[in-house]
Formats: C-alpha cells, sequence, structure tokens
C-alpha cells in the first residue's frame, strides 16, 4: 500500500483491534486487488532509525502470514511507541492476536 487513500480508506472503513504495542486494521478489498499492507509507524515510537527498525521487523512478521488472509484484503499495521522495546516473539504473539481479531471483525474470508 502506497497512496494516502488507501490507507485512510482502509482505516477509517475496516474493522480494527490491537493491543498495547499495535493497532490492525482489516477489510475487504475489491475483487482482483490482491493483498494489500501498509505499515504507520509514528514519531512517538522513537527516532528514525528505530522507526525503521521496527517497521522492517512488522514487515518480515506479516509476510510470513499473508497466506492467513484472504486474496482480496487491505491492512494496515501501526505500531505504537511499545513496539520498539518489545523482541521479535512477544511482538509476533501480539500481531497474531491482533490480525486474527481484526480479520473476524471484518468478515474477510480467510483461506
Amino acid at each position: 500500500m502506497r497512496q494516502p487513500a488507501q490507507f485512510t480508506e482502509t482505516v477509517r472503513h475496516g474493522s480494527r483491534a490491537g493491543g498495547p504495542a499495535l493497532s490492525v486494521h482489516v477489510r475487504a478489498a475489491a475483487p482482483g486487488t490482491g493483498r494489500r499492507v501498509g505499515f504507520v509507524v509514528g514519531k512517538a515510537v522513537g527516532p528514525a532509525v528505530v522507526r525503521n527498525r521496527v517497521r522492517r521487523r512488522l514487515r518480515h512478521l506479516v509476510r510470513a502470514r499473508l497466506g492467513r488472509l484472504g486474496a482480496d484484503v487491505a491492512v494496515v499495521v501501526r505500531a505504537h511507541p511499545p513496539s520498539a522495546a518489545l523482541p521479535s516473539g512477544p511482538l509476533g504473539a501480539e500481531l497474531d492476536a491482533a490480525l486474527q481479531r481484526a480479520v473476524q471483525r471484518a468478515g474477510v474470508h480467510q483461506p
């Protein structure tokens, strides 16, 4: 996901779930658009080096979970300040829980 309108659409009209370290917004996308994932890591998370590290870690964690999502879905993962201090294991567990709840709330078909 690269266009601001795509982020806005997903956040405003998607289902949200999250915890202290991150929030996940999920929305069913138009048929044929495929899976789209975007990341929001604000300045509150830390300086640029920390934000980029969090974004890379989240990208790696989400890539491993793409198979669990439906074919046409838009996802926005928003990192909160505690995400910078969490090891990958607990961050992945929180991502799993938030993603599962958001997908169920959105009613997105899972393979």
